[in-house]
């Protein structure tokens, strides 16, 4: 998958300032910039894996240091380069995924442990203790005539997340499906939608404080 989506994206602005990589960093690895040897070529690397390693004990100065204003502001993009940084975030947690197989210390536990650290420092206290769950279940193969037939019936609650994103890919890859003819259709539902569901949410709300009387 590398190489993909090298367009005009905020990630791939040749104008970007320094991050973990340096702008040459940056051109060598998209491969703008051929005209390395061999033994550069190593040397880059080199210099690169460096700062990577460096770039994560920075984390740990990060976490403990940096004010939280500075925190949010990080995190509160302007809006036309919001999907660019949800990917890089994304990308960093696949990053890491890939990069801990195998390394003494399982990605999950490390996934736990750091969100458990993130709400004891929303807390103020060590006494705030989550259970965090992470799993990675394959899609497998799934019955499309079962998953149609629960559509055709309504029944959206039986159809399970597996189903769900396999047959929602499948319908993408399908060369007699276009979104084009049904874009439009599903963004007039969706007023109505929003206003059951904010409808069920009120309803919700009602009877849990009619319960509590």
């Amino acid at each position: 998958m590398s190489g993909e989506d090298t367009d005009g994206t905020l990630a791939f602005d040749p104008e970007r300032d320094r991050g973990i990589l340096t702008p040459s960093d940056r051109e060598f690895l998209l491969g703008r910039k051929t005209d390395y040897t061999e033994h550069s070529k190593k040397q880059k690397r080199n210099r690169i894996r460096r700062r990577v390693r460096n770039a994560i004990l920075d984390f740990t100065i990060l976490f403990d240091h940096l004010d939280e204003r500075d925190r949010k502001t990080v995190f509160d993009p302007e809006d036309a380069e919001r999907d660019a940084y949800t990917r890089g975030i994304t990308d960093a947690l696949a990053f890491f995924h890939l990069g801990t197989m195998g390394y003494s210390t399982p990605f999950k536990d490390m996934l736990a442990r750091g969100v458990s650290k993130g709400e004891q420092e929303l807390a103020g206290s060590d006494y705030r203790m989550v259970n965090v769950e992470f799993n990675v279940d394959p899609v497998g193969r799934i019955n499309v005539d079962s998953v149609v037939e629960k559509l055709d019936r309504g029944s959206f609650d039986e159809i399970t997340d597996e189903e769900l994103r396999a047959f929602v890919r499948l319908l993408a890859e399908s060369e007699g499906f276009s979104t084009m003819p049904i874009r439009e259709e599903i963004k007039g539902q969706m007023e109505e939608f929003v206003a059951r569901a904010a409808e069920a949410a009120a309803r919700r709300d009602q009877r849990t404080e009619e319960r509590s009387d």
